[in-house]
């Protein structure tokens, strides 16, 4: 049986992300683009890797694949790196393709939320790495990252066209799961994070080089502190979801004074 804290936390997560970004607009039902718990019943191998199942993919190389209740009463999780990539070799990216253009459809919000920890190293390898969730379009162009370093805890952006991240003053603790938020206007060019019930980012630009405003993927990344040292931590995730919906004009409807009929001795409403 699933968490329902979990669930429960995760909606929070998403519903405070959506209120950043679009001012507190009502939206209509989600449309679902993807949505996996990483299951035996959805086709998933513990005893295979990540790549190469339910549709994802990878490039680079390393540890992925899938455990076991790592995250209690959910089941398996998937996990990117671990096992040290191959010589020369820096990094590791798996993401599943969702291939789709929200304002072509008219569903400009799209919504990604996950159930994450990054879990630490063992003391005898003492090394700490970076783990990443960046947005890809359908070009294949990065139009923004969220980096986790494990060795000083913080969390920091990048948005496309500068090598310069931004520190969001949120830090995370290894070992601790969290869920994590994004929220993507894609008729604003627009996007927001939160990581628990902390505010990572507020309205930030999808693309600050005018690249293409679709969605191709939303990817883990494993990149090496030290290429030639690498650390034996590794990021979990599971409850992987995408969803879009469109945009409503109005939050609340105002109120109104209606004129109902004739109460007697005087008028009602």
């Amino acid at each position: 049986m699933r968490s329902h804290l979990t669930l429960l936390v995760l909606t929070l997560a998403a519903a405070l992300t959506m209120v950043l970004l679009t001012g507190g607009q009502r939206c209509a039902a989600a449309t679902n683009l993807y949505f996996t718990q990483f299951e035996p019943g959805e086709g998933f191998n513990p005893n295979l890797d990540l790549i190469g199942q339910g549709g994802w993919v990878g490039a680079g190389s390393g540890g992925n694949g899938l455990v076991s209740n790592f995250f209690a009463g959910e089941g398996q999780q998937a996990f990117i790196g671990f096992s040290p990539p191959a010589p020369g070799e820096d990094l590791l990216f798996v993401w599943r393709p969702v291939d789709f253009d929200p304002l072509a459809v008219g569903l400009p919000l799209v919504t990604f939320s996950v159930l994450m920890s990054i879990e630490d190293s063992s003391i005898t390898n003492g090394q700490y790495d970076f783990f990443q969730w960046s947005v890809y379009n359908l070009a294949g162009d990065r139009l923004f990252t969220l980096d986790f370093d494990n060795f000083t805890t913080n969390v920091s952006y990048l948005l496309d066209g500068t090598n310069d991240f931004v520190a969001t003053g949120v830090t995370f603790t290894p070992g601790v799961s969290y869920p994590l938020t994004l929220t993507m206007n894609f008729a604003s060019n627009r996007w927001s994070a939160a990581l628990g019930a902390s505010v990572l980012a507020t309205n930030q630009p999808l693309t600050t080089t005018n690249a293409q405003l679709t969605l191709g993927d939303v990817d883990a990344t494993w990149l090496l502190y030290d290429p030639d040292a690498p650390g034996d931590n590794y990021l979990l995730f599971d409850n992987y979801r995408i969803t879009a919906e469109p945009l409503m004009s109005s939050a609340i409807p105002s109120a109104q004074l209606r004129m109902l009929g004739y109460v007697a001795p005087g008028w009602g409403l």
